[in-house]
């Protein structure tokens, strides 16, 4: 039986299909699922190798993509308009120092250019009749003559787009101002054009009445609407601009022949040697070859004080050298650095769709029909039952109806505050993956939550190690250290590094494999090693009894403890402590006060994670947990109704962010883990939940009340459009005033969710 190839979203592991294509949830194209995006390594790792990243999402074949705002899965080289709601698009990701939004500047122009005309078409409607400088039939020859460029030029793409509605069968706004305006003005082109087939009730003042006033007045405001509209949305791309603007255009390179020059960064390639001057930014991410400085790392971290960075240290670019001179070798360049990723995730979030934004979308497309629908109704009702002039009433009423019934405002309630919030959580270091966790992160009542590297500082120092009988302690911590080297895990780390400052020589490990959290297997000299902790040892059938007491107090201690087996018989134990996070006990202290249930699940032995629990105040403890068992704890809490959310920062949480209802990875972990979860948290700290659950509740409220107000607006303006109200209190709402609440309501809306940003 052949298999065929399976392919995945680099954003989105869980979607899978058997073919390409693009994801579903965020557009971006399918890989094959074997093709390696992220190095993988024993345990849980912080600096994974570099590996293939990718393609910025804001690039096809080297050129700017553009999306719709209101329709993410529309994408397309070129700049243009959205074929579902015409609606202008957007670059993925906008430039630093883009010029201005070209259809802002063609609207500008095509405004301020035909104002005039409108301004004078308005005044002779309103007070020609009264100055009688010329007889009412040259008058409407005046005003066709002023509003043929309103409407032909200054309208015509209102129209292109009402077409395009059309013919996509894709009701929208564009085909209600297109039927507005369109109907105006062609009845008063006929009525100057050829006045005698009008009856003479038709007539007023000595010709048949004309509306040029209202097709121009109309075009002039929904003008004026988009300018307001498009400079408000060029607002919510300024906390990515704010990123992009964190790194610097240059390097210094440093060639084979050890001279250096300043090149441009997008000339930085793996494995580069670069210098990096007091005051200057770490240009990509890597790791210090000689030098010792003090790096600000405040745009990663939100710590204001910098952090010694010596030989064998990882850098972040992006950050500030303060002052020493550093050589660093470039690890990571151009979209895989953390900075590219961060911005690609806030953007991807941006252009995410809401589950209550999907409702919103499947309204408006029936309510337009319905709107046309009762624009008919309005023409018919009038000009059957109406006073005179009936048909005249009844023109205007309906082309009012189609007017302030546009559901442009209905469109962006949702995306508006989504891509508000997204801005402002990446300003406070929270990351959402998609419009969806924003939505269900606030109704989360259960946090499970790793230990290394997510309660705990992630470093771990090496404490002691305690052979069996018949042993060395330095002959077991040389050859942990050198299995060791092949992971990259913090508890690896700390092993390996207190082994190399013994002195004691280390040997390459062979045939190296990561038992996915519960600890790591491979040859070493003639020896076949295993280091891991009680639930590996039993798999190998190897008896921990000689050592189990000792392992158990250092746990009590809250030390995590790893035994070493060479082949099949025990050598010792290593312990390890992982100080806890200074921010942690704020953190669940200000989560439980929410309501949260919190539970650890950690693969450490369970008397390692009772005393941590108990330093923390956590109840529920599971330890010595496999990926699978932190799986199917995810699962257990979910079939108990429970809202889950999942933290933590490695490989083997990664199967658990991906099942939770909201996975919450540490952005100080691994790619696999912050490509499983729906929120990273960049500073790997707790404290960042509370803040992203603010945030989805104030998003969620804003977003209510930008869906509450368009309802609300177009519930009571229809009916007043209509001429309903005409009968009780003598009211008619002009196509202008009509004109002039659609706009202004497209405007409030997205007014209502910059408001986020100050929240």
């Amino acid at each position: 039986m052949t298999s065929s190839a399976s392919y995945t979203c680099p954003m989105h592991p869980r979607v899978r299909q058997s073919s390409p294509g693009s994801c579903p949830e965020c557009g971006m194209p399918l890989v094959p699922e074997g093709q390696p995006s992220q190095a993988v390594h024993g345990h849980h790792h912080h600096h994974p190798a570099p590996a293939a990243q990718p393609a910025p999402e804001n690039t096809e074949a080297g050129a700017a993509v553009y999306t719709c705002p209101m329709h993410p899965e529309i994408r397309q080289p070129r700049p243009g308009n959205c074929p579902k709601c015409g609606m202008a698009l957007e670059p993925l990701l906008p430039e630093l120092e883009a010029e201005e939004n070209p259809e802002l500047l063609d609207f500008r122009r095509r405004f301020w250019w035909t104002l005039p005309a409108t301004a004078v078409v308005t005044g002779l409607a309103m007070f020609g009749h009264r100055l009688q400088w010329f007889e009412m039939a040259t008058q409407s020859w005046i005003e066709l003559a002023l509003s043929l460029p309103v409407v032909l030029w200054a309208g015509w793409p209102f129209f292109q787009r009402g077409w395009q509605s059309v013919r996509n069968r894709s009701p929208n706004m564009w085909t209600l101002i297109a039927l507005g305006t369109g109907a105006a003005f062609l009845y008063s082109l006929v009525a100057t054009l050829a006045p005698q087939v009008f009856p003479d009730s038709f007539r007023a003042m000595g010709r048949v009445s004309v509306y040029f006033e209202a097709a121009v007045v109309i075009i002039s405001l929904t003008l004026l609407g988009q300018l307001l509209e498009l400079r408000a949305r060029s607002q919510t791309s300024a906390a990515i601009k704010s990123l992009l603007g964190l790194a610097p255009k240059t390097a210094r390179r440093i060639d084979a022949q050890g001279q250096e020059s300043d090149v441009p960064l997008a000339h930085v390639h793996v494995g580069d040697l670069l210098r990096v001057r007091p005051g200057e930014k770490v240009p990509v991410d890597g790791v210090v070859v000689e030098g010792r400085s003090a790096v600000d790392e405040a745009m990663l971290t939100g710590e204001p004080v910098p952090v010694l960075k010596q030989t064998g240290d990882k850098l972040i670019g992006a950050t500030l050298n303060t002052n020493g001179a550093l050589v660093m070798r470039s690890e990571r360049v151009g979209s895989a650095t953390m900075l590219a990723q961060i911005v690609q995730m806030v953007a991807q979030a941006q252009r995410s769709r809401a589950p209550m934004q999907r409702m919103a979308d499947q309204v408006a497309g029936y309510f337009v029909l319905a709107v046309i629908a009762i624009a008919i109704l309005t023409l018919l009702a009038w000009g059957l039952f109406g006073p005179e002039p009936r048909w005249v009433h009844g023109l205007i009423n309906a082309v009012a109806v189609l007017i302030i019934a546009c559901p442009c405002a209905l469109g962006l309630a949702t995306p508006m505050s989504i891509m508000v919030a997204t801005g402002r959580g990446a300003s406070g270091g929270v990351l959402f993956r998609d419009a969806a966790a924003i939505e269900k992160l606030r109704q989360v009542d259960t946090l499970i939550i790793d230990k290394t590297g997510t309660l705990t500082e992630g470093r771990p120092a090496f404490e002691r190690v305690i052979p069996v009988p018949g042993q060395s302690a330095d002959e077991v911590l040389r050859l942990a250290a050198s299995l060791d080297q092949g992971s990259e895990h913090p508890l690896a780390d700390a092993i390996v590094r207190a082994a190399r400052e013994r002195g004691l020589a280390l040997d390459k490990p062979e045939d190296f494999e990561s038992g996915s959290g519960i600890g790591v297997r491979g040859r070493v000299g003639a020896h076949q090693l295993a280091l891991g902790n009680t639930a590996l040892m039993d798999q190998l059938g190897v008896s921990v009894r000689p050592l189990q007491d000792q392992a158990e107090a250092l746990r009590s201690l809250g030390a995590s403890v790893m035994y070493l087996a060479a082949d099949g018989q025990l050598l010792g134990l290593l312990a390890v402590a992982d100080p806890i996070k200074a921010s942690t006990p704020e953190a669940l202290a200000a989560l439980q006060a929410a309501g949260l249930r919190i539970v650890m699940a950690t693969g450490d032995g369970m008397t390692t994670a009772r005393a941590v629990g108990r330093q923390l105040g956590i109840d529920e403890v599971h330890g010595e947990v496999k990926p699978a068992d932190k799986l199917a704890l995810v699962a257990r809490l979910k079939a108990e109704g429970r809202v889950v959310a999942m933290a933590g920062d490695g490989i083997n949480d990664a199967p658990a962010l991906a099942q939770a209802d909201v996975g919450i990875a540490m952005g100080t972990g691994t790619d696999v883990a912050m490509n499983s979860a729906q929120l990273t948290l960049v500073k790997g700290d707790l404290r960042g939940i509370s803040l992203a659950r603010g945030l989805s509740e104030a998003t969620v409220a804003n977003m209510k009340q930008n869906l509450l107000f368009a309802f609300l607006y177009n519930a009571l303006g229809v009916p007043l459009a209509a001429g309903l109200l005409y009968p009780f209190t003598g009211w008619l709402l002009s196509p202008m005033v009509a004109a002039l609440a659609m706009s202004l309501s497209s405007a409030s809306v997205v007014a209502n969710a910059l408001r986020l940003r100050r929240g």
